[in-house]
C-alpha cells in the first residue's frame, strides 16, 4: 500500500480567489430560490458562509504558522487536544440542559480519537506528521459530533419520554444500572443508525472526501479506496464507541443519589 503524506498531495492543488469567486454561483443560485420560494434562509445561508470563511482562513494561516515550526508536531498534539475540547463545548451547547454531560462527552471524544490515531499510525497507513495528525483528528472528531450530539439529545428524550415507566421500575425496587442497561442500548443504536446507513451506500450513492481528494491527486485507485475503507472503518468505529460511551456514562446522571431522577428530565 503507498504511504501517503498530505503535504504532497496539497502541493498538486493550484487554485486562487478567481476559482473561489467562482464557486460562489451556487451559493447565489441558493439566495435566489429562498428568495422566490420564501425559504427565509438567506440570513442563516450568508451567515454559514461567512463563518465559514473566516474559520477556514484563520486556520489555513494557523497551518502556515504551526507546520513551518520546529515544534510542528507538539503544535499539532496540542491543535487535536483543542479540537476535542471544543467539541465537547459544542455538544454541551447543543444539550445545555442535561447536567454532568461535559465529562462523559470528552471522554467519548476523546477515545475515538486515541483509538483513531493509535491504529492508523503505528500501522504506517499515514506517517505520523504535524498535518496528518490534526487532519486525521479532524476527519474523526467532524464525523462523530453527529452521533455524539443526536445520542445527547436522543438521551435526554428518552428519559423524559420514559419518565413514567422510569419511575415505576425504581418504585418497584429495580436499581438504576439495570434501568440504565434497559434503556441505553435502544438510544446508542438510534445514535449510530445514521452513520451505519452512511457505510452501507458509500461508493455506490456517495464517494468519500478522502478517496476523491487522493484520485485527484493521481493515487492508484486500488489504493486510495483501500485507504477510504481504513478511514471508514475508524469514523463507523469512533461512531459506536463515542455514542456507547455518552450514553453510558452520561445516562447515570439521569438519576439522584436517592434514586429519583433529575430535574433534567422533566419537559420544560
Amino acid at each position: 500500500m503507498t504511504k501517503i503524506s498530505f503535504p504532497f498531495l496539497l502541493a498538486s492543488v493550484d487554485v486562487g480567489w478567481v476559482e473561489l469567486l467562482a464557486s460562489l454561483t451556487l451559493l447565489i443560485i441558493t439566495l435566489a430560490i429562498s428568495i422566490v420560494l420564501k425559504l427565509q434562509i438567506e440570513r442563516p445561508v450568508i451567515t454559514a458562509s461567512l463563518r465559514a470563511a473566516v474559520q477556514l482562513i484563520a486556520v489555513g494561516f494557523l497551518f502556515t504558522a504551526i507546520f513551518d515550526h520546529n515544534l510542528a508536531k507538539t503544535w499539532a498534539w496540542i491543535w487535536a487536544g483543542l479540537m476535542i475540547v471544543i467539541a465537547t463545548l459544542v455538544v454541551e451547547r447543543r444539550v445545555p440542559d442535561i447536567d454532568g454531560i461535559r465529562n462523559p462527552t470528552f471522554l467519548s471524544i476523546s477515545a475515538s480519537v486515541a483509538i483513531t490515531l493509535g491504529i492508523i499510525f503505528p500501522l504506517g497507513i499515514f506517517d505520523a506528521g504535524a498535518v496528518n495528525i490534526v487532519v486525521i483528528s479532524g476527519i474523526t472528531i467532524g464525523n462523530i459530533m453527529p452521533a455524539t450530539v443526536l445520542a445527547v439529545h436522543e438521551l435526554q428524550n428518552q428519559f423524559r419520554l420514559r419518565r413514567g415507566e422510569v419511575e415505576s421500575l425504581l418504585a418497584l425496587g429495580i436499581g438504576m444500572k439495570n434501568i440504565r442497561r434497559f434503556l441505553c442500548p435502544a438510544i446508542i443504536k438510534l445514535a449510530i443508525m445514521q452513520q451505519v446507513e452512511r457505510t452501507k451506500v458509500v461508493g455506490l450513492i456517495a464517494l468519500p472526501g478522502a478517496m476523491t481528494g487522493l484520485l485527484l491527486a493521481g493515487v492508484d485507485p486500488i489504493d486510495a479506496v483501500i485507504i477510504q475503507l481504513i478511514v471508514m472503518y475508524m469514523i463507523l468505529g469512533g461512531t459506536v464507541v463515542t455514542a456507547s460511551i455518552v450514553v453510558w456514562f452520561g445516562s447515570r446522571n439521569a438519576f439522584t443519589a436517592d434514586q429519583r431522577l433529575s430535574t433534567w428530565t422533566d419537559f420544560n
